[in-house]
């Protein structure tokens, strides 16, 4: 659809049309196909479930985007279906965006779900997202949150533009592409990343890689200090983490139960960081909708 400032966004739309909305917002790099799997119990939970690719995701064109601009685009998407009042949900780097939306619009958003997110990293100690880091990552980290988003994206463009050409989204061979991604995944998350099939996960990987500046922005933005403060959010948020998970360490979930104001915290045993949605949408959907 068309934004009124006259930039496309690309969404999914699923479940049940006239269910209770839950608008999701994915990982990095990531797009609304992580919303795909989450169709059989969206229809369960008579959940109308819309999936919104961020900027420079997939269809969606490239924006100087912050965390409360993104927020914007969610309720446009919102008012374009004629949705008034919404459930958000953010997966990992989608968590913090998912925050802003109810930060940003406390009169559109009912209920707040974040699973295996980063928190406000700049606040946390140490001030990293993640326990595995050596000294020369926490230095790259350190470095990202004193730059502009612009000189942040610019810094990592040249690799990170080496990692997409490894992995060649352009190769017509799903199979090929699909056995090189999940190649630098966790084993049982590359066993939920390809749960859809093959194909489906190729395409997964095109959408997610045709356009660095989604995931350069995302990366640009995510670990500076956020522009929005969680102490104001108001409505009930639902905090999920994974006890295995490398990418957003449980302190995080610890952190965000400690500043916001209505907050429940699950720390989920043995489950790794696709796993915390993947294996447990049922959970997260009805909880979400039901307040409790």
């Amino acid at each position: 659809m068309r934004l009124g400032d006259g930039r496309w966004v690309q969404i999914w739309a699923g479940g049940s049309p006239g269910g209770t909305p839950v608008l999701f917002l994915p990982g990095c790099p990531d797009t609304r196909h992580a919303a795909y799997p989450g169709e059989q119990a969206a229809l369960r939970a008579d959940v109308r479930l819309v999936a919104v690719n961020r900027p420079g995701y997939g269809r969606s064109d490239s924006h100087a985007s912050t965390h409360l601009s993104v927020a914007d685009d969610v309720v446009a998407v919102a008012d374009a279906l004629a949705i008034d009042r919404f459930a958000v949900l953010g997966m990992s780097i989608g968590g913090p965006y998912a925050l802003a939306c109810a930060a940003r619009h406390p009169d559109r958003v009912t209920a707040v779900g974040v699973l295996a997110s980063p928190a406000n990293v700049p606040e946390l100690d140490p001030p990293y997202h993640r326990d595995d880091l050596g000294p020369d990552e926490q230095a790259f980290f350190a470095r990202l949150a004193s730059m502009t988003p612009d000189e942040a994206a610019e810094h990592m463009r040249a690799d990170f533009q080496q990692y997409v050409d490894r992995l060649d989204p352009t190769d017509p061979d799903d199979e090929a592409l699909v056995r090189r991604f999940v190649a630098q995944l966790p084993p049982y998350d590359a066993e939920i990343a390809t749960r859809q099939g093959t194909t489906a996960a190729a395409a997964a990987v095109r959408e997610a890689l045709a356009n660095p500046d989604g995931y350069l922005r995302d990366a640009a933005i995510s670990f500076r200090r956020w522009d929005f403060r969680a102490e104001a959010i108001t409505c009930p948020t639902f905090l999920w983490y994974g006890e295995l998970d490398a990418n957003a360490s449980v302190r995080n979930g610890h952190w965000l139960a400690a500043h916001l104001p209505h907050a429940t915290l699950v720390v989920r045993e043995q489950t790794t960081h696709l796993a915390v949605l993947q294996d447990h949408w049922d959970d997260v959907l009805t909880t979400l909708i039901s307040g409790n």
